[in-house]
């Protein structure tokens, strides 16, 4: 299931939105407002869909706006699919067009299709539900809450985050985080990972499991 936002400024075809991702599992939040899209936490969006020609704030420079703050895809829903108009998207860092009126099959795989490959490095925050990693800041807060960890302790969380459900050894944490040249071994390792389980367990998370001979991985 993805967060989707989707922003037009005419309602009907935002309940057509809804209707159509829901049936592939999808939170779908409709805006008519398109200035109401910055106030939100994109760190929690997967997927933006926004109509170009809105009155006001238009979709190209609402794009622009948002595009430094979120690092996901983002699809331009438009009648206007002039080559001028579709240059001027894909450079303000739109991934691709819907054309309007669209048609439900071609809508759900431009969306599929952009949620499975969407691998892009993350540069501003990751999100797993209510626990969150502000990459800027260097910080994990839970509910909104902030968990006190020491930089190295934030620094496994990130490694195994940027990464879900890989494994890493203790030996490819140790070397991520200080190199070959730097004195540590793997039960510094070991302390750094079960310290930071129990400042995030008494924050109501557990996002790192043990894999039993292998090491440690993000299953959030």
């Amino acid at each position: 299931m993805a967060r989707i936002v989707a922003i037009d400024d005419e309602q009907a075809i935002l309940d057509v939105l809804g209707r159509i991702l829901k049936r592939d599992g999808h939170d779908v939040l409709g805006l008519t407002d398109p200035a109401r899209a910055l106030e939100l936490d994109l760190a929690r969006v997967d997927l933006i869909l926004c109509d170009v020609m809105m009155p006001g704030l238009d979709g190209f420079e609402l794009v622009r706006e948002l595009r430094p703050r979120f690092d996901g895809p983002i699809v331009f829903l438009t009648a206007k699919v002039a080559e001028e108009d579709a240059v001027t998207g894909y450079g303000l860092g739109a991934d691709d067009y819907v054309r309007k009126p669209f048609g439900a099959a071609e809508l759900r795989a431009k969306v599929a299709a952009h949620l499975r490959r969407e691998h892009r490095e993350r540069t501003h925050a990751l999100a797993f539900g209510p626990l969150r990693l502000d990459l800027g800041a260097r910080q994990i807060t839970m509910d909104g809450e902030s968990v006190a960890l020491t930089p190295t302790e934030y620094e496994v969380c990130e490694l195994l985050a940027r990464r879900p459900g890989q494994v890493f050894s203790r030996t490819q944490i140790r070397e991520a985080l200080f190199g070959w040249e730097r004195e540590a071994d793997d039960a510094a390792i070991s302390m750094h990972v079960s310290r930071a389980r129990k400042k995030l367990a008494a924050a109501g998370a557990d996002p790192i499991a043990t894999v039993w001979g292998m090491g440690y991985k993000w299953q959030l």
